[in-house]
């Protein structure tokens, strides 16, 4: 060992440009280490132990990186916050998480400082100055630029949310490794799409940092000894610019942003230099068959596709392999293994659909604090996220519907428990049912079925009050872009809500497995 993760290639390669702010700040290697050593000083001041946490609600860009870097060689689990949350969605996840330590951007400090109220003053820190917040340099000023004794690997620990309520955070038991080779062993993910160590190589992070997936392989690309370059909003030619620029290898991508990218005029697209693009990476939504053939055909056999959920497993589909089986996901890591099950949980034949169940080799996960949630998602010790799909003769994985009723937008997982949760408790609303609705260009969009409470005249008016009541309540990218208003809502007997009754009409034509 010795040639990968950050630690060691930062003391070998100071000057080695390991980071680009969405500015175009330039970070040296160098100094990133001294910043996230400098932290983990100060952190073990402030009393965390190994197998403590702590958050951050900062934007994409080398501030988030120092404390990923932090947290990954103290023994820490680093949970980075969905930005868009409300104060109390940020508070409930700063409690649930036990974090031991809160950090906010200004840019994040109105709803920051809402949602700090979960912590103790003396442990809420700005990254740059807000009131009411300790500076952060009170953590690392004077400190030693040095390694920290006693360095073990640490984790991120993000949130995901089930159909039912609030969202959970997936932990993972910590390795216990020297932080190296726990990065070394990170590593293994890129190399399974043929990612090669070392430079010239640039990783482009294209999406928010508090998704799972852009940890991974940014923080993975990292280790491999890539530069990070962040993007702060996504725009489609604004990628094509940075990756000439950068002379970009890699990237991270949803279907959402190839939809954007081939909508540029024809002389835009021409405009620059793709020539460095090598493995460009996508999931989380499924991608239309026309859509991938397109973007092949532009960018060349450097497009590939995988499937896999925060809880772990996962597959990989190549160039090569998609193009002989248009529509596939791919087939299993070498480290995972796949199994459709009936609603029994019993296997089903090749080519019949059933519940897709995943495990990783040696990885096990827990939902931190819903034992019942855990248990209720595995079988033996697979695990599913309730997605539908079945596998071909030789192994390659198709999917056939997602989540029963989570909503898919712009590579973005909504789910509609959460927003009922809170249209429910508007005094003129009897009932609810929200679910996703086909958009041309997001995948999803959120809609919402509403039935009157007694004597309530349904229409504009009250559709514009029940968005009006979530403000400050509920992130505006859970806000459902429409509101219909139904006389009864569809239940069976038992109560249980007829949503794909609902659905069914507005995905006719749409291909879609309701």
């Amino acid at each position: 060992m010795g040639t990968l993760g950050f630690w060691r290639l930062a003391q070998a390669d100071p000057d080695w440009i390991a980071a680009v702010d969405p500015d175009g700040t330039e970070h040296r290697a160098g100094d990133l280490l001294a910043r996230s050593n400098q932290l983990v000083h100060g952190l073990r001041e402030l009393g965390l132990k190994p197998g403590d946490g702590f958050c951050g609600l900062v934007p994409n860009g080398a501030d988030g990186l120092v404390l990923y870097l932090a947290a990954l060689q103290a023994g820490w689990y680093y949970t980075p916050i969905n930005w868009h949350l409300t104060g109390p969605e940020i508070a409930y996840i700063v409690e649930d998480s036990e974090a031991r330590a809160l950090f906010v951007h200004p840019r994040f400090a109105e709803e920051g400082t809402r949602g700090a109220e979960a912590i103790e003053p003396g442990r809420r820190f700005a990254v740059h100055p807000i009131e009411g917040f300790r500076p952060m340099d009170e953590l690392t000023a004077g400190r030693p630029e040095t390694a920290p004794e006693e360095r073990t690997a640490g984790a991120t620990m993000h949130y995901t949310s089930g159909t039912t309520g609030k969202p959970k955070g997936v932990r993972r038991k910590l390795s216990g490794l020297d932080p190296d080779d726990g990065a070394e062993l990170m590593t293994f993910l890129l190399s399974l799409f043929g990612i090669t160590p070392g430079r010239p190589n640039a990783h482009l992070v294209t999406s928010p940092n508090y998704h799972t997936a852009v940890t991974q392989f940014g923080g993975t690309a990292l280790h491999m000894g890539h530069t990070l370059v962040y993007m702060d909003k996504w725009d489609a030619e604004e990628t094509l610019r940075l990756c000439e620029r950068h002379r970009v290898t890699n990237s991270h991508l949803v279907p959402t942003h190839f939809k954007r990218l081939l909508a540029l005029p024809p002389e835009t697209k021409k405009k620059y230099d793709l020539s460095s693009l090598a493995w460009m990476i996508h999931a989380a939504a499924p991608c239309p068959v026309p859509v991938k053939h397109d973007m092949l055909a532009w960018w060349g056999d450097v497009i590939y596709e995988y499937y896999a959920a925060t809880e772990g497993g996962g597959t990989l589909a190549t160039p090569e392999e998609w193009k002989a089986h248009p529509g596939t996901v791919g087939k299993a890591w070498p480290i995972s293994e796949l199994l459709i099950v009936d609603d029994a949980g019993q296997p089903v034949p090749a080519g019949t659909p059933g519940t897709i169940y995943m495990k990783m080799m040696g990885v096990v996960f827990e939902y931190k604090g819903d034992p019942a949630k855990t248990a209720a998602n595995r079988l033996k010790d697979y695990f599913t996220v309730g997605d539908i799909g079945y596998l071909t003769e030789d192994g390659f994985l198709f999917l056939c519907d997602r989540k029963a009723d989570m909503i898919i937008s712009g590579g973005a997982n909504i789910y509609p428990a959460e927003i009922e949760n809170e249209i429910m408790v508007h005094p003129k609303v009897a009932d609810v049912a929200v679910f996703g609705i086909p958009d041309e260009e997001w995948g999803e969009q959120i809609k919402a079925v509403v039935e009157p409470a007694e004597g309530c005249v349904p229409g504009p008016e009250l559709a514009g009050e029940i968005l009006a009541s979530l403000e400050g309540r509920l992130a505006r990218m859970k806000w459902p872009k429409s509101i219909d208003f139904i006389a009864e809502m569809p239940r069976e007997p038992n109560g249980k809500l007829l949503k794909r009754k609902l659905r069914a009409p507005y995905w006719e034509g749409h291909g879609r497995a309701i």
